[in-house]
């Protein structure tokens, strides 16, 4: 396994956070139908436009290529999509949320939209040569299991890259982080979201979230080779890659 920081380890504090749903999958389909509308905007303000440069860096590391064939799981309205599709990549935009997926196709109704369980996807073996998941896959009830079945549909060689928040690498920024900023971020959705008690359930689950070798741990359990990340924002996000 290669990183791009060797100094990070697990931080068994972390685990004992307790996200409000424990990850039940109708009701976190339920919570996101609820947020869908409005999803995006919330997701503008929470971040302080922060999500928008987040998904670049992903676009980027995905690499996307006319005749590229991509997996872009938890997609919801298909925002993570388009800059796929525009770089002329086939995507598949999958969900678990039939609310997500109801006003990704009224938005964009030229993108590949379908309804996927990450436990279960409806894809055959080897499908695509790249998957990617974008602040979606803490919401699973076993990443492991999930990492599995996204590693079950990617054609050998082909790569998988994740976007999630993690932890700061600065012991500044991840106290004021952990004790400022995440207490705030469901007040500040609420300025924009319909349902504030879903972001605080997502606030928790970011709490409740492994660290960046946590993660790349559980990737290499579930198969996964050469994993490696790059911190964005100074570790509060992510970008995990590996090889099927």
């Amino acid at each position: 396994m290669s990183t791009t920081s060797s100094s990070t380890s697990p931080d068994p504090t972390r685990r004992s956070y307790r996200a409000t749903l424990a990850k039940r999958r109708a009701d976190v389909a339920e919570m996101f139908d609820g947020v869908a509308a409005r999803y995006d905007l919330t997701n503008g303000v929470m971040t302080g436009g922060l999500d928008r440069s987040w998904r670049r860096a992903t676009v980027e590391a995905i690499e996307p290529t006319p005749g590229q064939v991509i997996l872009d799981l938890a997609a919801g309205t298909g925002a993570s999509s388009l800059p796929l599709r525009d770089a002329g990549a086939t995507v598949v935009s999958a969900d678990l949320s039939l609310g997500m997926l109801k006003v990704g196709r009224e938005r964009h109704p030229e993108l590949n939209f379908t309804a996927g369980d990450a436990l279960r996807l409806p894809f055959g073996d080897a499908t695509f040569d790249t998957v990617t998941i974008s602040f979606g896959l803490r919401n699973v009830e076993d990443t492991v299991a999930a990492l599995t079945e996204l590693r079950r549909v990617t054609k050998p060689r082909g790569r998988i890259v994740i976007c999630e928040f993690s932890r700061p690498t600065s012991t500044l920024i991840r106290t004021t982080y952990d004790k400022v900023v995440m207490p705030l971020l469901p007040k500040i959705a609420g300025i924009s979201a319909s349902n504030k008690a879903a972001y605080t359930y997502l606030s928790e689950s970011i709490m409740a979230w492994p660290d960046q070798l946590g993660l790349a741990t559980l990737m290499i359990e579930a198969g996964w080779n050469v994993v490696e990340w790059r911190n964005l924002s100074s570790g509060i996000v992510a970008l995990h890659r590996a090889r099927a």
